[in-house]
């Protein structure tokens, strides 16, 4: 059993569930305990699920250096939720359909965003890539983190915290913040020989780009668009 990854996982949920405690103490409108708890088992289940139950599970899909199984099983436990009464495809945004307004605002972020990806790619020095590393970056990391991050985890956080505040043509919540750190911390932040680690570029170059994938499901309630660069982000530096 990964025990490192049982403590990993334990302090980011206390950094959770103490960052909506903090909230509840100085925002009027509150936090629904409820929906916390549920976004917090949705944050451990995911968790559980991408490292194979902590290595407990054999791997029977994809052995070797990619996690092809445990972002399927990551990806299949999130459709299941979305499915429930509780949250739904549409409310979670698993969705084809975009919404129509600001279309030209969308378009323009899109290209602003993969001109930024493309600039990166050709910057940094590229190497060697295999045929699975390609197949995989195109397709895993963005369909099963966005579908979770940007659609039912962003969901319920939303309903942890229902304070909203109008900006860039969509309402923000405090869920969406919260949503954005979770995504950072999930790369940057582990338990490793012996006591908990953290990289702030990491977080950076993970946190600060979601932010945008936040504004695009927000603003188009769909994660369509996210999956789709966020996959373009992750290929693009192998490819150019």
């Amino acid at each position: 059993m990964q025990v490192n990854g049982v403590i990993g996982i334990a302090g980011v949920l206390g950094l959770l569930l103490l960052t909506g405690a903090g909230i509840a103490l100085v925002r009027r409108e509150g936090v629904s305990a409820r929906w916390l708890l549920l976004a917090s088992g949705l944050v451990v289940l995911n968790d559980m699920l991408l490292t194979n139950v902590y290595g407990l599970l054999p791997t029977f899909i994809g052995a070797g250096d990619y996690n092809w199984q445990g972002k399927l099983l990551g990806l299949g436990a999130t459709v299941a939720v979305a499915s429930t009464s509780a949250f739904g495809w549409r409310h979670s945004g698993l969705t084809l359909r975009q919404g129509s307004p600001g279309r030209a605002w969308v378009a323009i972020v899109c290209v602003l965003y993969a001109g930024l990806f493309l600039g990166l790619a050709l910057l940094l020095p590229n190497e060697p890539v295999s045929q699975d590393q390609i197949a995989f970056q195109l397709t895993m990391p963005g369909i099963e983190e966005e579908a979770f991050y940007r659609g039912v985890l962003l969901l319920a956080l939303f309903r942890a915290f229902p304070e909203r505040k109008q900006l860039l043509g969509v309402e923000w919540s405090w869920g969406a913040l919260v949503s954005c750190a979770l995504f950072g911390l999930a790369h940057a932040f582990g338990f490793r020989d012996g006591h908990f680690q953290f990289d702030p570029l990491t977080m950076l170059v993970t946190g600060a780009p979601s932010l945008i994938a936040v504004w695009l499901a927000l603003r188009t309630r769909s994660v369509l668009l996210p999956i789709l660069l966020h996959n373009f982000g992750n290929a693009i530096v192998l490819l150019v």
